[in-house]
């Protein structure tokens, strides 16, 4: 016996003390240096590469070719560019410096440094006649030259390096490519995966001793201004370009001007609308129509792809207008056309003040019609100015003027959202300083609204303001999250025209182009926190006392929206210039307001330089909360149960602001929402540090969308939730305030068959009710005894709602209906193949 364990000693020194290559290959005889050669491609797309050899002759790739470090300097896409990278290592400490070429000009650079190539520090951006500063002093000897790397000629820089330095980076690569394979796990490939699979069975303890307090706002929405989702979208406004303001700058759709979506005609024969900007009605609104009057001619728009009507409904119609001097009003003739010409509605406005007045009528629908033309007919002789000429159905959301498109709105109150992000995440910090989403432009009168660019190129009215999204809050009992820029536009910025007319001398012109890379002028800062504190104060201010208080009740709220988030940034690059502004945001939001969570950011992936720097930020300053963003494979989300129970419970809580399963095309299916519900099992069971989450993008208009998957598409007549709105659904209508501990165990000890079983219990404190949350992404069933340990239940009740279909199916929809099984504190139940089950317990005390 101790001989045995004499040589079970030896073999485990042996493990931990000669290398793994060289007991698997019996290599011992390993170089002690090799040549490491570091390159981009001559366009400069792919990052920073390296290569490796034994001689400098024969050149091997390090991880396929993959990117070590990417330039993240520009506009999204092909923009980012690497050219000339120059990889340097300094004696004194080992760390690596890479500078890099931003243009062809090459005056514009880049310097990032790191301690050991894989992970990286936050880059900075600077001008040629600056390189001193970046370039670090006595480095390792390396040369410039041009190698045959897989049959290309690359050029680059070579350098001597420890054998151990590339070990390490391949093995880095490996790992990252076996975590790669595991996040790309597909249904698809369950019948080889899971051959032979035998139905799995399942004992499910639950145990209320454990029972820990979560949070109440776990399940939120976020709402961006993308795929047309507000005007045209929720916003019910049903008159496209209302305000002449639509603009070749928007975005790259062919014909944008002021005159877009509006035809003069007159008989068989169309003219171009005229656009004026003398004397407007509000200097935010710059342009209006310039109309000859005469009989005959009418002026017509034809909406967001048509006008939906409903017969019986009823359509309030207003506009701004008035007479040019020697010109006599009248009558102007109001209605709504079907694609045929037949009248659908009329009514009438009288135009014939020389002052901008408002005409305001009512026409009703005499049908139903899925795209009708709204069209103007003068009944006098003379020039008219006509601007924001406005239709909103009167069945808005609430019955709000103003207002919500009522079935979308309900849609997204039938969630039952514990919170609204908005106005957006890129459109919040937008495309260059000037295009920064400013809120106090999103308030006040509609034709003093200003107008704002849409980042993801369209242009947005901003009738659907901060006044109608802190409503929609208060209309569904949701808190409010306003996000606001931290002093930098969106890092993925292709546009600086702040200092257009006036750029600072000695400043180069290449490096203020992208707007991400500047940030507010530090001399504007002080003005710009006070726009932060301003809407703090348009929120919560007393209506009688403060300013913008004040405002709030001018709008038809004196009661406070009772704000208490506030997000800054959106994830943003964690570099010098932001830290710096995110600083003094911040400050000054804590100390004249204390009671509110301000919300940081750190990145847009789950991992990386701005995730890393983004949390030692928050880390350092003691913010509260905050957001992390990523969108990942099903498989990521499989093998990650455990990505939250690795944080620190004594940091900074999070919240998870935009995430989604996203698989190859971009469906959302029974695969991809099953992978939610699997994982939010998980996160509910971390609610102590995830305070709120919330799936994006959340609305798409067909026709106009420019990102999948989104929670939910439509069209003028429809609202079409997709199969991932059904596991939001039921998170949200079935939230708990208490986490209670669970136990698995399954008849099958596969690591792939227990990653794919999920289980989270929870109590809703303010009904009693418990709830048992069950996921199964096996293609087999599980069949399950729960056992409610400690849970001494009085006449209980429960309903289900279950969640399954064919891991392909874009069609399937929960079904709610009553569970006749519960008797006690033990229950049977089998989980369908591909299934996500909520059972909601109740008890009926007294009966």
């Amino acid at each position: 016996m101790n001989r045995f364990l004499k040589l079970l000693s030896l073999c485990l020194f042996l493990t931990l003390t000669v290398p793994l290559q060289a007991i698997t290959n019996g290599v011992a005889n390993e170089p002690d240096s090799v040549y490491l050669f570091s390159y981009s491609h001559a366009d400069g797309s792919g990052g920073l590469k390296l290569a490796w050899s034994p001689n400098g002759n024969r050149w091997f790739s390090v991880a396929e070719g993959s990117s070590f470090v990417n330039s993240d300097f520009g506009p999204w896409g092909q923009m980012k560019r690497m050219l000339k990278p120059h990889l340097m290592q300094t004696r004194a400490d080992d760390r690596w410096h890479c500078i890099w070429e931003l243009t062809e000009s090459g005056n514009s650079l880049a310097y990032v440094e790191s301690p050991d190539l894989l992970q990286w520090k936050a880059q900075k951006y600077f001008d040629r006649s600056r390189l001193a500063e970046y370039r670090p002093a006595e480095v390792y000897p390396n040369v410039r030259k041009e190698v045959l790397l897989n049959g290309t000629v690359q050029q680059g820089w070579m350098q001597r390096v420890p054998y151990a330095t590339v070990q390490r980076v391949i093995s880095f690569a490996e790992h990252k490519k076996y975590r790669q394979a595991l996040h790309a796990e597909r249904t698809e490939q369950d019948p080889v995966r899971f051959a032979g699979l035998k139905p799995v069975e399942a004992t499910i303890e639950v145990e209320t001793e454990c029972a820990k307090t979560i949070s109440k706002h776990l399940i939120g929405i976020f709402f961006e201004d993308i795929n047309y989702a507000a005007d045209g979208g929720l916003y019910a406004e049903l008159v496209q370009n209302r305000d002449f303001e639509y603009s070749s700058k928007d975005g790259s759709h062919q014909g944008w001007d002021g005159t877009y979506a509006w035809a003069v005609k007159e008989g068989n024969t169309s003219a171009a609308v005229t656009i004026a900007a003398a004397d407007p009605i509000h200097p935010n609104n710059p342009h209006y129509a310039v109309l000859e009057a005469r009989p005959g001619v009418t002026l017509q728009n034809d909406g967001f792809d048509g006008i939906s009507l409903k017969k019986g409904e009823k359509y309030d119609f207003s506009l701004f207008a008035r007479v040019a001097p020697g010109s006599k009003g009248g009558k102007v003739v109001v209605c709504l056309l079907d694609q045929t010409g037949r009248e659908i509605a009329r009514s009438s406005v009288n135009v014939s003040s020389k002052e901008w007045k408002k005409q305001q009528t009512v026409l009703t629908a005499n049908a139903d019609v899925r795209a009708a033309v709204l069209s103007l007919q003068p009944q006098t002789v003379g020039t008219l100015h006509l601007d924001m000429i406005s239709l909103f159905p009167q069945n808005t959301f609430k019955g709000h003027k103003n207002g919500l498109r009522a079935d979308l709105a309900q849609t997204l109150a039938d969630l039952h959202p514990r919170f609204v992000r908005f106005p957006g995440g890129c459109v919040a910090h937008g495309d260059g300083i000037d295009n920064i989403y400013d809120w106090k432009g999103s308030i006040g009168p509609l034709e003093a609204r200003k107008p704002l660019r849409n980042l993801w190129g369209y242009h947005q009215t901003r009738g659907l303001g901060y006044f109608e999204y802190f409503r929609f809050c208060e209309d569904i009992g949701a808190e409010p999250l306003p996000v606001l820029a931290a002093g930098v536009p969106c890092q993925n910025s292709g546009t600086h025209s702040h200092y257009a007319d006036n750029c600072p001398q000695g400043a180069n012109k290449e490096l203020m182009r992208y707007g991400q890379q500047g940030g507010i002028p530090m001399e504007e800062m002080p003005a710009y926190i006070q726009d932060v504190l301003d809407l703090i104060e348009y929120a919560n201010g007393d209506a009688r006392r403060t300013v913008w208080g004040r405002k709030r009740a001018e709008a038809g709220h004196p009661k406070p929206f009772n704000l208490k988030y506030i997000g800054i940034g959106n994830e943003d690059m964690i570099t010098e210039v932001f830290e710096e502004r995110f600083a003094m945001i911040y400050k000054a939001v804590r100390e004249k307001h204390p009671e509110i969570t301000v919300v940081g950011t750190v990145g847009p992936f789950y991992e990386g330089t701005d995730y890393a720097e983004g949390w030692r930020l928050a880390t350092e300053m003691g913010v509260p909360m905050v957001d992390e963003h990523y969108y990942v494979d099903p498989g990521w989300m499989i093998h990650n149960q455990d990505y939250y129970d690795r944080y620190d419970r004594t940091k900074s809580k999070v919240y998870l602001g935009e995430y989604a399963a996203h698989l190859p095309g971009r469906p959302n299916n029974i695969e991809t929402a099953l992978a939610e519900a699997l994982y939010l099992t998980s996160v509910e069971r971390n609610a102590d540090v995830v305070e709120m989450t919330s799936y994006a993008p959340l609305l798409a208009k067909e026709g106009h969308t420019q990102w999948n998957p989104d929670l939910i598409y439509f069209n003028n007549t429809e609202v079409k939730p997709t199969v991932g709105y059904y596991t939001q659904q039921m998170y949200g209508q079935n939230a708990g305030t208490q986490y209670i501990t669970s136990h698995i165990t399954l008849s099958n000890g596969q690591e792939a068959v227990r990653k794919r079983v999920g289980v989270s219990v929870v109590k809703d404190e303010a009904t009693g009710d418990h709830i048992v949350k069950l996921v199964n992404l096996l293609p087999v069933e599980v069949s399950s005894t729960v056992k409610l340990k400690g849970i001494d239940l009085q006449n209980p009740s429960a309903v289900k709602t279950l969640l399954t279909g064919d891991p392909k199916d874009k069609q399937a929809r929960s079904v709610t209906s009553a569970f006749v099984d519960i008797g006690g504190t033990e229950f049977p139940y089998t989980l369908p193949a591909y299934s996500f089950t909520v059972i909601r317990i109740h008890e009926n005390k007294g009966k």
